[in-house]
């Protein structure tokens, strides 16, 4: 359904009005097409503190051309990895408050920390910095900085930060933060580690010769995500529950796919994909989901069982079942898809926050020995509102409060899930690992 306000308050009554009122203004956002791949406008670089950081060559690749001009940038890059007292907090605001008014529409602000150390070590010894705690503090207060910018910048611009110890294995995060494919990305944290990072022969086919499989794909989110897939190099294996073996098929001839009937509720489900890809996979995307509202009061044990089978049960069974067959590749990576009810819940939704909560705890506590033992990542998206079919039929005033209620002030598209799954789905990404990324323009609930 096609979001009347946003298109309202394009025009120029609708700006008069809604300023007059003090009601939300949100712009239309720039989003990734093959005519239009980057921000208009260049990069500004600017640096708070004494970085290490071999920053230039990384942004040099990003696709936007690096400026000294603060006039008009469509995005501003602040290495504040060096940070480490109240006065390098002085440093990011001197750095920032000439230009975040400059950032073109849809622009995006990008702040570059340390990762956190508990131990704060100085030297290689591992003796503990008497002044570690006046770092911690500096670099946490980084993420209150940016988490607030977010929520004032406006314009459909984002702000976004990235803890990082080397720019190389932070490559494909910063091409994609610094891009239209994260357009509905805004007030994350995103952490990178050091894991093993393959860079492709093409940037913009990374999944070329690989195979992903994703589950829920004949509509909705999931059919966005399988394209994006597909756009990006990969052969992609619709799967489905039986009832939508047509659509699947469907799906799956569009993108020159392969279409698999499966319910992955089915106890032997891992061992009929892991048959069905005899080669392996080097993508997982657990997409597929149901929801089945009540209050708890009234909400029937069916209710409650088939929401946790379907969405978190389902996930751990085959999950399971593909890494101890090997069915995943080394270098592998699994995605699966949480939500803003599984993080700030959601009245109506036990069942469903509490099984997409369960797809946060899946993916902390499997991201760090999948990678260790298998070679694989494990991370997850977690959506706020985005425009759908399911969202259409919400009624009219909660369905826009849900719009509204982000820094962005408007819904999200399934191309927004698709894209930061495509990221976290690149080889080049092999340094994120245990993330849990929201999709949801910052939205004002949850962390």
């Amino acid at each position: 359904m096609p979001d009347r306000y946003l298109s309202f308050t394009g025009t120029a009554p609708g700006r008069f009005l809604t300023r007059r009122l003090g009601l939300p203004q949100p712009a239309p956002l720039r989003r990734w097409s093959a005519e239009r791949p980057a921000l208009p406008g260049g990069l500004l670089h600017r640096t708070a503190g004494k970085s290490d950081l071999d920053l230039a060559p990384v942004l040099a690749r990003t696709g936007l051309p690096v400026t000294d001009s603060a006039e008009r940038p469509g995005a501003v890059v602040l290495d504040a990895t060096g940070v480490r007292d109240v006065e390098g907090l002085g440093e990011v605001h001197a750095a920032l408050h000439p230009v975040v008014r400059s950032v073109a529409e849809s622009g995006r602000v990008l702040v570059l920390g340390s990762p956190p150390d508990p131990l704060d070590t100085a030297d290689p010894a591992g003796t503990a910095d008497p002044a570690g705690h006046h770092r911690a503090a500096a670099q946490q207060a980084l993420e209150g900085f940016v988490r607030s910018l977010g929520k004032e910048i406006g314009r459909g611009r984002t702000v976004n930060l990235v803890r990082l110890t080397d720019a190389t294995a932070a490559e494909s995060t910063l091409r994609f933060l610094l891009s239209p494919k994260s357009a509905y990305v805004s007030g994350q944290v995103i952490e990178v580690g050091t894991g093993e990072v393959t860079a492709p022969d093409d940037w913009d086919r990374p999944l070329a010769g690989r195979t992903a499989l994703v589950t829920g794909a004949a509509r909705g989110i999931g059919e966005a995500v399988a394209g994006t897939l597909a756009r990006d190099g990969a052969h992609v294996v619709v799967l489905d529950v039986p009832r939508a073996e047509e659509d699947a098929r469907r799906v799956a001839d569009r993108l020159g796919g392969t279409a698999l009937a499966l319910d992955i509720t089915a106890a032997d489900a891992g061992e009929r994909i892991a048959a069905a890809v005899p080669g392996g996979l080097d993508v997982l995307i657990h997409n597929a989901g149901i929801t089945r509202d009540r209050r708890l009061v009234n909400m029937d044990a069916e209710r409650w069982a088939s929401v946790l089978d379907v969405n978190l049960a389902s996930v751990l069974r085959t999950t399971d079942a593909l890494l101890a067959a090997g069915a995943l590749k080394r270098g592998g990576r699994i995605v699966a898809t949480a939500s803003i009810a599984g993080i700030a819940g959601n009245a109506g939704q036990t069942n469903y926050g509490a099984s997409k909560a369960g797809i946060v705890g899946l993916v902390r506590s499997l991201a760090p020995r999948a990678l260790a033992e298998h070679g694989v990542t494990v991370n997850a998206v977690a959506p706020g509102f985005v425009e759908t079919r399911m969202t259409a039929a919400i009624p009219l005033f909660i369905r826009e409060a849900g719009r509204r209620m982000n820094s962005l002030a408007q819904g999200g598209l399934p191309a927004d899930v698709a894209e930061t799954t495509a990221w976290l789905a690149h080889p080049a990404s092999g340094a994120v690992n245990g993330q849990i990324v929201r999709v949801c323009g910052q939205s004002l609930l949850g962390a």
